[in-house]
């Protein structure tokens, strides 16, 4: 009887030589005897312990890592196969503080099935939703949707119900569902990680989805850089329809769904719903003026449907356990849970999946170990590279859509990347409008010469101390113009990451802490 081993197949694994530990798995065991069912798993998001094996022994996982290809000779001998003692055995994973205390509703399965397994997917509560929302008039479901709470988990926050129950009222012949999977931010990882490690979620879904609103075809739009979720998500599609979970007439209702994948173009402003639009028609990726509303007018003048991939990924267990066990997690208008990535200078990276409510602090030093340095939290940017800059004084803020916004941040994609006390704060300012100008469509001229005035103003401000004040009066009127009038968040949110630096850390611009200055 052959001893069932995980080694994940997730990109940051991968990136860190898992396909060298399978094979030194393999090889190894072959040359003991062993007889072992290699399994490739998503990551459970301890990405620090990458790559992780685990072994089934006595219908527990225990884990071992990180683990480096000539670690496994001698893991064999010490008895990984039995779970036994060894220095980079983790225990029974389950156990473990860093997963024990989540709370997963959509990472439930990602990192414990064989992400193209279609009968793992199902033996886990896969499908439940789609066989649940077969049976409903199209209304029921939209309106699940809206009981649940849920919000676009891109970075607006916008309820997912009321766009779904807008495409539902429009009459057109033809509707769309688009997933946008282009994951630019920096920090960020929850949607590659879903694509890699749990791909007919997204598609369960999509199709729900496209039920709810009579919709018969899907797009995802797949950042470029992503292979291993294009190759994922394409071979999962196959399958699925192949099993009847897509087509002409899902599970035999009647009802019909197709899903086809796309590889984005290498565009940050790709992220923004219209320039995504653009580019999937085959066109270059420019920002469309709005209205009309892609719910309305949206893929080829048609109503559709542009959800995260979070957004949609979270839709199956709504579905499948109802919208009230969705919306028993989080707080506020904030409802459900998060998928937190943890990234930049912090001991333990990775992904927390946490009702809405919980502190950044709390994310920091509890999961995340602190900084890698070992120095204090200086800043911490929240909501991708469009993101304030918030200081230690405001960590304890609860992850809430409205809290943040309070403080004139965003929680935009969950993604946190943390500095110590050696950044410079004006710097960073520097690259927030660096980053604009090079990425900006060019279409608006507040994104397109203002980000790029920006920078110039920043950098006379570090090069001549005597006249911050004056500079960082100009900077700030310039903020006022890209804010107000930017035609998307491209240029409209880059004042955030260069206000909240000048906010909270004014001596980096040579300035003296304003009396007003916010705790």
């Amino acid at each position: 009887m052959s001893i069932t081993v995980y080694v994940p197949r997730d990109s940051a694994a991968l990136a860190v030589g898992a396909d060298e530990v399978a094979a030194a798995l393999q090889e190894q065991a072959a040359k003991r005897g062993a007889k072992i069912s290699l399994v490739r798993n998503g990551s459970r998001g301890l990405l620090w312990l990458e790559p992780m094996v685990e072994v089934v022994v006595n219908g527990k996982r225990l884990a071992y890592g990180p683990v480096a290809p000539e670690d496994v000779a001698g893991l064999l001998d010490a008895g990984l196969l039995e779970g036994k003692a060894h220095p980079l055995a983790l225990g029974d994973i389950a156990e473990h503080p860093y997963l024990k205390n989540q709370e997963r509703l959509t990472f439930a399965r990602v990192g414990i099935t064989d992400p193209l397994s279609l009968e793992d997917y199902q033996a886990h509560e896969g499908f439940a939703g789609l066989r649940a929302a077969l049976k409903l008039a199209p209304a029921d479901i939209v309106q699940q949707v809206l009981d649940s709470g849920l919000r676009g988990r891109g970075g607006a926050g916008f309820p997912a119900g009321i766009k779904w129950k807008t495409v539902l009222g429009a009459q057109a012949a033809q509707k769309y569902i688009v997933v946008n999977a282009d994951e630019g931010d920096s920090g960020t990882f929850a949607d590659r990680m879903v694509m890699e490690g749990d791909p007919y979620m997204l598609i369960e879904g999509m199709a729900i989805a496209g039920i709810a609103v009579g919709a018969t075809k899907g797009y995802v739009y797949i950042r470029s850089e992503y292979p291993d979720a294009v190759k994922v998500m394409e071979a999962a599609v196959e399958r699925a329809t192949a099993a009847g979970f897509l087509g002409d007439s899902i599970l035999g209702s009647g009802k019909a769904f197709r899903i086809i994948v796309r590889k984005a173009a290498g565009s940050y402003v790709c992220g923004e719903e219209t320039a995504l639009l653009e580019s999937l028609e085959g066109k270059r990726g420019i920002v469309r003026a709005k209205p009309p509303l892609p719910a309305l007018a949206g893929l080829f003048g048609q109503p559709t449907v542009i959800n995260n991939v979070l957004t949609l990924a979270a839709v199956p267990f709504i579905l499948a356990r109802g919208p009230k066990a969705y919306a028993d997690f989080g707080m506020g208008r904030s409802r459900g849970t998060l998928p937190f990535q943890l990234a930049g200078n912090i001991r333990h990276g990775g992904l927390v999946e946490k009702a809405f409510g919980v502190t950044a602090r709390e994310l920091i030093e509890t999961y995340g170990g602190g900084t890698e340095s070992g120095r204090p939290v200086r800043s911490v940017q929240i909501g991708g590279p469009l993101g304030a800059y918030l200081p230690d004084s405001l960590l304890d803020l609860p992850m809430d859509y409205e809290a943040l916004a309070a403080k004139g941040a965003v929680l935009g994609h969950g993604g946190l990347v943390v500095f110590d006390d050696t950044v410079d704060m004006a710097e960073q300012a520097r690259y927030a409008m660096e980053f604009c100008a090079i990425e900006s469509c060019g279409k608006c001229t507040p994104c397109r010469i203002g980000s790029t005035r920006g920078a110039e103003v920043i950098q006379r401000l570090q090069a001549k101390p005597a006249e911050a004040p004056v500079q960082a009066k100009l900077l700030r009127d310039l903020c006022d113009t890209m804010l107000n009038g930017s035609l998307c968040a491209m240029g409209g949110m880059t004042p955030y990451p260069v206000l909240s630096a000048l906010d909270h850390f004014p001596e980096d611009f040579h300035l003296a802490a304003p009396k007003h200055q916010a705790a």
